[in-house]
């Protein structure tokens, strides 16, 4: 029921777990932890008071509503023990999850800073239920059915990163390595919260590097997290020198070697040590940063972001600002939002592009974008507030371009 994390493999502890105790197993830095297998899992929901006419949605309030048993709490308490107790992030690790053919990113419930034995049996239980969330219902709509769907839990000790970010190994072994990174806790950055620095790490070591005003940065106070701003000398700062950037490529490569494929990887950096909390297969590579030489001008009046996911396409934009908005969204429509939050994943199935404020290329929206084939142009400074509802506009998710049709 409880697996030492040095222990996981994906048959019984999920994708995501089985790939950090595989990295454990080969010295790689991973911060030590255990998983709740499928097992606690499967008991869990195994006598759950549900008619035959009962479909997913009933699931997570079912699995809401019933305490975990006393001999996963037991068994938790025991192995928190182990850690010394300290305060630790709870994630999910689903079984189709972090797979090769779809990453799940952010559809799942994840936790940070949770402390004592009663705060990680709740926010266990909290991520078994998010199995059946609206969001991951619907992004697997055409995947399993949910039969053969399970939940394992990973508890790690709790890092508090100075730097985090996310790099994508290359499939070619002599490509590009891309590596975003921003100050503080990683949630900021998967999260699209914040525009990160983004560094391209080339076959020979070279490194080219864009930096980004990261405005603020995400914190651990105690049990909880805090959104802080970042001082103003600091936000154009690089968050990581040319020489972290070539080592963090050089860590993707053994990871990549180990897991048997290019990666999709986080990293944090905390008492100048570098750590690996996730890697997972690429399931939709980036589209490269556009060259400025071989790139056209950009139409008078274009408003230019990070290309996201590849594609062009003109719609009708529609604002969007919150889950208040979400009612006024057409299928068709282009999203155009200050940053994508994982429960918007619903709209992303039926826009037809989707433009941010801020967040970088390797963000869980940036991912899902490119799993659906929709283009993403990212971190247009006030494009909520310079394009407008109705208005006809084309973004080129290649380029990184968004013309209205006045432009």
């Amino acid at each position: 029921m409880i697996v030492p994390l040095v222990e996981a493999v994906s048959d019984t502890c999920g994708g995501k777990a089985g790939a950090l105790g595989a990295l454990l197993r080969a010295g790689l830095p991973v911060p030590d932890g255990f998983v709740v297998s499928y097992a606690a899992y499967l008991a869990a929901v195994r006598d759950l008071d549900l008619g035959e006419s009962d479909g997913p949605d009933a699931m997570r309030p079912a699995i809401e509503a019933r305490p975990v048993h006393a001999s996963v709490i037991d068994a938790l308490g025991r192995a928190l023990d182990e850690l010394g107790d300290p305060p630790v992030a709870v994630r999910s690790s689903a079984s189709n999850e972090d797979t090769g053919r779809a990453s799940a990113a952010g559809q799942h419930e994840s936790f940070l800073a949770v402390r004592g034995v009663g705060g990680v049996a709740d926010a266990v239980r909290a991520c078994w239920a998010s199995l059946f969330s609206p969001r991951a219902i619907d992004y697997r709509r055409d995947d399993r059915p949910p039969g053969d769907l399970a939940m394992a839990v990973i508890v790690q000790r709790q890092l508090d990163a100075e730097v985090s970010g996310v790099m994508f190994t290359p499939a070619d072994p002599y490509g590009a390595t891309e590596i975003e990174a921003s100050w503080g806790l990683g949630p900021s950055i998967v999260g699209g919260t914040v525009t990160p620095d983004a560094y391209r790490v080339a076959g020979d070591g070279t490194v080219t590097r864009t930096i980004a005003d990261k405005r603020t940065r995400l914190d651990r106070h105690g049990t909880r997290l805090v959104v802080r701003d970042v001082p103003a000398l600091a936000r154009d700062r690089a968050a990581i020198d040319d020489a972290t950037a070539v080592r963090l490529a050089e860590l993707g490569a053994e990871i990549a070697a180990v897991l048997g494929g290019p990666q999709d990887i986080e990293w944090a950096i905390a008492d100048g040590r570098t750590w690996i909390l996730q890697a997972r297969p690429v399931t939709a590579a980036p589209p490269p940063p556009p060259s400025p030489s071989a790139a056209p001008d950009a139409p008078a009046g274009a408003l230019t972001g990070t290309p996201g996911s590849r594609g062009t396409v003109t719609g009708t934009a529609r604002i969007v600002r919150g889950p208040g908005d979400f009612a006024r969204v057409n299928p068709g429509d282009i999203l155009v939002c200050p940053f994508t939050d994982p429960a918007w994943t619903p709209l992303l199935r039926i826009a037809a592009g989707v433009v941010t404020e801020t967040g970088g290329v390797l963000s869980h929206a940036a991912i899902v974008a490119r799993e659906l084939g929709i283009p993403a142009v990212l971190g247009v400074p006030d494009a909520t507030g310079r394009l407008h509802d109705d208005t006809v506009i084309t973004i080129d998710g290649t380029t990184g371009a968004v013309t209205t049709t006045d432009a």
